[in-house]
């Protein structure tokens, strides 16, 4: 073997060491967002309803839905809706970088505008608790928004968790969902009470499957089943999680009346 050969034959051995193959693993930024909450609230002790909205017993989801005005943050005299928040210490310079984009998300196309709180009572708290989850509506005072450190803290996820704070429910439970998605009840695992439909304001906006607002097919489904198939197409995509649509934009003027 002369000396060429061998040295052929050597790289080609080490290329083969070297080369470790596809990586298979899971990437976390490809799990939708609905498997993330659900997987980051697995466990919490919280009182959630649809999997992120968190309940408070003096008060009632469905009165959001009755008299949405109880449940909006006010319009200053300029016609912005001006939202105190505060960001807790414990999240990293990248973590809140990540969050004051989503909310900065949220003011581009609307009224609606985040702003440092002082001393205003009624405010956003965000804070790493347990799990990824919001209340419904504006509340007064502390309200906490849960984003639960390397989990949470993703553009789409706060994105969702502060529209419900604005008075949002998730897309798959809106009044008119059974003319859109079709519901696999033998499919959900304990937890029915998470497709219960709301009596909701639709804002004359069209059903929308590419909303932040909307769960992936299979939220809650038992060891993963399918639980809701877009209809008549059942190859819609539904769940997405990069951040706010057309349609959802388009809500939030509408319920806060931003062109008035």
């Amino acid at each position: 073997m002369d000396f060429r050969t061998t040295v052929f034959l050597l790289l080609l051995q080490l290329g083969t060491f070297c080369y470790a193959g596809p990586d298979n693993s899971e990437d976390p930024d490809k799990s939708s967002m609905t498997e993330t909450i659900l997987k980051m609230n697995n466990g919490s002790t919280a009182p959630l309803m649809e999997g992120d909205l968190m309940i408070q017993r003096t008060r009632t989801a469905i009165k959001c839905a009755v008299n949405a005005q109880s449940c909006l943050w006010p319009k200053s005299g300029n016609g912005q809706v001006l939202i105190p928040y505060i960001i807790a210490n414990q999240y990293s310079i990248s973590e809140r970088d990540t969050i004051e984009g989503a909310l900065r998300g949220i003011e581009a196309g609307t009224c609606i505008r985040f702003i440092r709180r002082g001393t205003q009572k009624a405010y956003l708290n965000f804070e790493p608790r347990f799990g990824c989850f919001s209340r419904l509506g504006r509340m007064g005072g502390r309200q906490l928004v849960s984003l639960q450190r390397f989990g949470c803290v993703q553009h789409g996820i706060v994105q969702h968790e502060v529209l419900h704070a604005l008075g949002f429910y998730h897309e798959h439970t809106r009044s008119d969902r059974d003319e859109h998605i079709l519901i696999h009840w033998e499919n959900i695992q304990d937890g029915k009470p998470n497709f219960e439909k709301q009596d909701t304001d639709n804002l004359d906006t069209p059903y929308d499957y590419n909303s932040i607002m909307h769960y992936g097919r299979t939220a809650f489904g038992i060891q993963e089943a399918v639980t809701m198939t877009p209809i008549p197409d059942g190859s819609v995509e539904i769940g997405q999680r990069e951040g706010l649509s057309e349609s959802d934009v388009l809500r939030i003027n509408r319920l806060y009346k931003c062109w008035n």
